[in-house]
């Protein structure tokens, strides 16, 4: 391992999507100091894409900078509730998380193996989505279950998208000025192809949206969001779908994409909204479905908190799509909401989109997990 120095300012992070992968160099202020997407990803650590800009990068002048690569896991189970040094044996027990996030965690595993194979002498620190929510408290985390079953199987409420949401807390009390974020309390929304809500109290998650796994919750671009148990058991039961059909279905043929039923089965939000403005009726019931379930969670996050101070909007609906917020900040009006349509209309990246005089304040933050990432990674190798 090469010893620290002063020059050593950035980190390297490494977020692996689904079927994606976003490398960039962050340095401790935040700033950009290179990146690179990679949109179409196989999933390996040897793809050319990978190797090239990781190999490109341990021969270029940004190298002797680099503290550490910090890696987004999505899943670190009960075990892993803050930043860790990958070594063998934690990269062994991510590997062991894999049937709770079996989509993502091969691809994290495979983004730790590649950079361990291009930058061998730099440490890294795997950081965890579900951390974040780490701090629910147990009447929020614990499903009303057979307790052999929540014993034998580790179920419970893990919250996903922690870091997207904890960023997005931190970000909203600076812009708004909060001298004291002990009492602050906020609702983050991450609204994108995936979306969760979660309920924030002095920088801790006391409530959140998805549970066991990221299919509760909210509508979603494929995903269902909350559904009856007692439902998917009767399709089980009665109607004789296996297992497998009913996690696919739940996972990829749900959601906007299944209430809307495109010709092209799209779940993208701007196109549902588009065709019911067309006049899809089936399009028009998506919208306002799914306006419907965001208002309705929104308002039990602020609940679980016995209030609202502020609302934030982040990913890729939350920050580009007004009409989603303003859908939302309609039905929250009995809590203190109210935006400004002129700002609302306006907010490009962070922003403030409150109405004059409204009792909740509500901003746009631009979704940064890459420089959460580096937080995070700063704050375990400086500590």
């Amino acid at each position: 391992m090469r010893p620290a120095s002063q020059r050593q300012d950035c980190v390297l992070v490494v977020n692996a999507g689904s079927s994606s992968l976003k490398l960039s160099v962050i340095d401790s202020g935040g700033t950009v100091a290179d990146r690179r997407d990679i949109d179409h990803w196989d999933g390996t650590p040897n793809a050319p894409a990978v190797t090239d800009y990781l190999s490109g990068l341990a021969d270029s002048p940004l190298a002797p900078r680099l503290a550490a690569a910090g890696h987004r896991v999505v899943h670190g189970g009960g075990r892993f509730t803050a930043p860790t040094l990958v070594d063998p044996a934690v990269r062994a027990a991510i590997e062991d998380l894999t049937t709770l996030a079996p989509l993502h965690q091969p691809r994290a595993l495979a983004g730790l193996d590649a950079t361990a194979a291009a930058l061998p002498d730099l440490r890294q620190v795997a950081c965890f989505d579900t951390a974040f929510h780490a701090s629910l408290p147990a009447e929020a985390a614990t499903y009303a279950l057979p307790a052999d079953w929540r014993d034998r199987f580790s179920l419970r409420k893990y919250g996903f998208h922690g870091l997207s949401h904890g960023y997005a807390a931190r970000r909203a009390a600076e812009l708004l000025g909060v001298t004291d974020p002990g009492g602050f309390r906020v609702v983050t929304c991450h609204l994108g192809a995936g979306s969760s809500l979660a309920a924030v109290s002095g920088g801790r998650s006391v409530e959140t949206t998805m549970g066991f796994t990221p299919v509760d919750g909210l509508v979603m671009a494929t995903r269902s969001g909350s559904v009856d148990p007692g439902l998917i058991a009767w399709l089980a039961g009665r109607a004789g779908i296996g297992a497998a059909e009913l996690a696919d279905g739940l996972e990829h043929r749900s959601g906007l994409a299944g209430l809307a039923g495109l010709a092209d089965g799209s779940g993208d939000l701007r196109e549902v909204a588009a065709a019911a403005r067309q006049g899809s009726a089936a399009a028009k019931l998506a919208v306002a479905v799914h306006a419907h379930r965001l208002v309705a969670q929104i308002a039990v996050m602020a609940a679980a908190m016995n209030g609202l101070d502020a609302l934030v909007f982040t990913g890729g609906i939350g920050e580009h799509q007004p009409d989603v917020r303003a859908a939302a900040a309609g039905g929250l009006r009995f809590i203190g909401v109210a935006i400004d349509a002129g700002r609302n209309a306006a907010a490009r990246g962070d922003a403030e989109i409150s109405a004059p005089g409204a009792a909740v304040r509500t901003v746009v933050v631009t979704a940064r997990e890459d420089a959460e990432i580096a937080r995070q990674v700063f704050g375990l190798i400086r500590a």
